[in-house]
């Protein structure tokens, strides 16, 4: 085997796995998570700084992959017929194959081959590491890539503007690539995950009731007024140590007397038996605390951001018509996603 056709190998080598570098890092790219990188940034890990530029232009980048895939794509077709028909000359000499025929021969063959190998080792392969190893493939990929871009600047920014030009010309504004997903893909995507293992049963049930959470409202959360347990304002020390025996909450809404259903405010039975035990003098009236209110229409989240914001473990529920219909109290709406958090004993309404 002559020289030549040893260089012409070996280059067919070099562009083969070229067109994987290209492939591998196109598919990377497109595929790893930017929150990781980040948190390899945070780490101190240098690569991924790279990594985030070339991730972050994927504009800029797949381009510059495609530019890549066809320059070696065209280079091995231009090998390839060359290389193989000196390979297979000599056999054809000894057959006696007409040299139109064995032009076409070698064609074919070369076409074959080469066509085999770019798909194989330069496109399939790359691209199945690529989606299973993204992070470590964009690693990896990325600072040749970066590099490859800088040097091959001038070209790809011309074939950008002649893409974009050339969608202009049909009323067609390019776009950016989507990094937002909508509430129906992230739900597939948390799906998925569950099915592949990445999360565990718990996990998927406290994710999908963030979903529902946003669509909920007080109504369907709300303790009902019948089963709101209260104290009234003139109750007695030692009736109120009764009720507290009984029912052991935390909080209870106040009334002004046994005779309505209106509220006053809250008291918080710690902060009132905290100074019981310390010795002091104990009047209801001042450790009433103003009890914020919701229609029963209100969405949960914006109960729990107004709740967060003040400070405050409960709050009562009214209806259209400003009359009391319920009670909710923060556990309620937190228990919406991670389930029952109760203690046996202790509850804070």
């Amino acid at each position: 085997m002559d020289g030549l056709i040893v260089l012409n190998l070996f280059l067919i080598a070099i562009f083969i796995g070229l067109t994987a570098f290209f492939v591998g890092a196109e598919f990377a790219i497109l595929k790893v998570r930017m929150s990781r990188i980040d948190q390899l940034i945070a780490e101190g890990n240098k690569k991924a700084i790279i990594a985030k530029k070339v991730a972050s232009d994927l504009d800029y980048y797949l381009s510059a992959c495609q530019l890549g895939i066809t320059i070696t794509a065209l280079i091995l077709g231009a090998l390839g017929e060359p290389t193989v028909e000196k390979m297979l000359h000599p056999l054809f000499e000894r057959f006696s194959i007409p040299e139109a025929l064995s032009t076409v021969l070698s064609y074919g063959i070369a076409l074959a081959i080469v066509t085999f190998l770019h798909v194989v080792i330069g496109e399939l392969a790359p691209k199945t590491l690529a989606i299973q190893f993204a992070e470590k493939m964009t690693l990896l990929l990325s600072p040749p890539l970066y590099w490859f871009g800088k040097v091959m600047y001038p070209f790809i920014t011309a074939l950008n503007g002649s893409s974009r030009g050339l969608l202009r010309a049909f009323g067609v504004k390019p776009a950016g690539h989507e990094t937002v997903h909508s509430e129906e893909e992230l739900k597939l995507i948390v799906t998925q995950s569950y099915e592949s293992g990445e999360i565990n049963q718990t996990e998927l049930e406290y994710l999908e009731n963030i979903f529902a959470f946003d669509e909920r409202i007080l109504k369907d959360i709300m303790i009902s007024k019948e089963k709101i347990v209260s104290l009234t304002k003139v109750i007695t020390f030692d009736e109120m140590i009764t009720v507290l025996d009984q029912y052991e909450y935390t909080r209870y809404p106040i009334t002004l007397n046994s005779h309505t259903d209106d509220f006053i405010g809250f008291i918080n039975t710690k902060e009132m038996l905290t100074n019981v035990v310390a010795g002091r003098e104990v009047k209801m009236q001042q450790f009433i605390h103003t009890l914020p209110s919701f229609l029963e229409t209100s969405p949960i989240k914006d109960a729990l951001l107004k709740m967060q914001q003040s400070h405050m473990h409960i709050a009562i529920v009214k209806g259209e018509d400003g009359q009391t219909v319920g009670l909710v109290t923060m556990e309620d709406i937190l228990e919406e996603i991670v389930g029952e958090i109760r203690d046996e004993l202790v509850e804070t309404r």
